[in-house]
């Protein structure tokens, strides 16, 4: 590729500039990086150790240094003026979310260390969310959602979404269902804040410009109890996404670009802190997605800066008053990438690593048995209007099996509801009716992390499987030998009507 779609540039200060350090990305997309900088090579992005720059104050007394997005939130949240990363420091909560899988384990070390009379902190500052392991006939399933409730009844929990009639989830007006989405969705994301959760998908909230991150179920029951975590301060990772975005790419083929870049452990407990021109571009939804994989990376947090979007859309959806913070001029980032977007194709994450990277031309050849399109990752309102789009475009129908699983009961809704921009007023479901999908189901996490054997669409066999979801191990969505390829709802609409992993470009020009 003639043009270079990203660099590397390392500096406590970003001030030195490495030309070297630039690579085309898709000479060998699942190349890894090297930390080198000798010759050139179309398979490396550079990355240098930062080197610390001398620096004499200007003045006698305290001098304030700058600090990243995350450092203030850190700073805010500690009470503290001024933090730098690899501190540790207690830091006050503002939400704490947990689900059905977590929050029985979360109770019980909460009361065991609190007492089986204790209250939480602030039952206004709790919100839990059944989502996992819902619609089955499994009775320590059920159970787990049982103990939620009981315990958000003893609480007077404020903020508990429950689920009673498995049969019909419409007939729960309290359900919301994928817990990353609904945290959005009903006002539970705020610009400056900290939002832990019992969930490692938790970093998603970041695309709202603030501290989210995912915490076990021992730091959760103390959480409970206090309002406090013991945290260390993430140094952060910059990400600069510039060039207009093609209308082939979503966000989701944006995060496998990165993490194959940078691989499965390339950020572990970094922030990973994203600017630029084409992520402010980005819907809501797009961010969240951008965010919400950043785990994926080894990340410790995603995060964006707030702005008119992220404004707009928490008009109608919070009443609480929040601060927006932002990075400083001269803030120190550990490494800075900058990526040409325009440069990009349509990605996916080969089994059975998230940066397994390769474009989705390179895998045309790959048979696959089912798509699957859901999760928090990939089962938001505009992720079905974007598979839509495609089905829509090539008017054939499907040749495998393919799954579709909204995140949460607004999703579903939408679904049935509102028209797919070009499509003459025709609805998601109608189009996917058309196409030969299944019947959008029930709203939660489905078969995103298995499930017991009866969970919708698990994958039971030895079966390929092209899927919107964000991991790829062996066995993450059900049999042990099944195979997934993660990719965009462009790529999985694509992939679906021809029985083959498929680059969208084949349908959408």
């Amino acid at each position: 590729m003639a043009a270079a779609a990203s660099s590397a540039i390392s500096s406590p200060f970003l001030g030195q500039k490495d030309a070297g350090g630039v690579s085309p990305f898709f000479a060998h997309p699942s190349s890894s990086i090297k930390i080198s900088h000798k010759k050139l090579s179309t398979k490396i992005v550079s990355v240098m150790t930062p080197q610390q720059s001398e620096r004499k104050p200007s003045a006698t007394g305290s001098v304030k240094t700058a600090m990243t997005m995350t450092e203030k939130i850190f700073s805010r949240a500690s009470e503290k003026s001024q933090l730098s990363p690899g501190e540790n420091v207690w830091i006050n909560v503002d939400v704490l979310m947990t689900h059905d899988v977590c929050g029985p384990g979360s109770i019980g070390i909460f009361k065991k260390e609190f007492g089986d009379d204790a209250k939480v902190w602030d039952r206004e500052k709790v919100v839990i969310i059944p989502d996992h392991y819902i619609f089955t006939a499994d009775e320590r399933a059920n159970r787990n959602v049982d103990i939620l409730r009981d315990f958000c009844h003893e609480q007077g929990i404020k903020y508990f979404y429950d689920i009673k009639d498995l049969s019909n989830f419409k007939a729960n007006p309290d359900y919301k269902g994928v817990c990353h989405v609904a945290l959005a969705q009903e006002g539970h994301c705020r610009p400056g804040e900290v939002l832990l959760g019992t969930d490692s998908h938790t970093c998603t909230a970041g695309a709202f410009g603030q501290f989210a991150t995912g915490i076990g179920n021992t730091d959760a029951g103390f959480v409970l109890g206090t309002g406090k975590a013991l945290l260390k301060v993430p140094p952060t990772l910059r990400f600069v996404l510039d060039g207009e975005m093609p209308d082939y790419l979503l966000a989701k083929d944006l995060i496998l670009q990165i993490i194959g870049e940078i691989s499965v452990s390339g950020a572990t407990y970094k922030a990973m802190e994203f600017v630029g021109t084409t992520v402010e571009s980005l819907t809501m939804e797009e961010r969240m997605t951008l965010c919400n994989m950043v785990v994926e990376a080894g990340g410790k947090n995603g995060i964006v800066p707030a702005d008119a979007t992220t404004y707009k859309y928490l008009e109608d959806k919070t009443s609480v008053p929040y601060e927006s913070v932002y990075s400083d001029d001269q803030a120190r980032f550990l490494a800075e990438y900058r990526i040409d977007v325009s440069k990009l194709e349509p990605l996916v994450a080969k089994p059975h690593s998230p940066d397994n990277r390769a474009t989705a031309r390179e895998c045309k050849d790959v048979k696959i048995d089912r798509v699957y399109i859901g999760s928090c990752t990939g089962g938001k309102t505009e992720d079905f209007l974007a598979a839509a789009k495609v089905f829509l475009a090539s008017g054939e129908k499907v040749k495998v099996p393919t799954f579709l699983v909204p995140a949460t009961q607004k999703v579903w809704m939408d679904i049935y509801s509102l028209p797919v921009p070009g499509a003459g007023g025709k609805t998601c479901s109608q189009i996917f009716e058309a196409a030969g999908c299944d019947t959008p189901t029930s709203p939660s996490c489905g078969a995103c992390l298995g499930g017991p054997k009866d969970t919708y669409a698990r994958i039971n066999e030895p079966q390929v499987c092209v899927s919107t979801t964000n991991r790829n191990f062996p066995g993450r969505m059900g049999h042990k030998d099944g195979q997934i390829y993660l990719a965009s709802p462009y790529t999985a609409a694509a992939s679906a009507l021809t029985g083959f992993v498929t680059d969208p470009r084949d349908f959408m020009h």
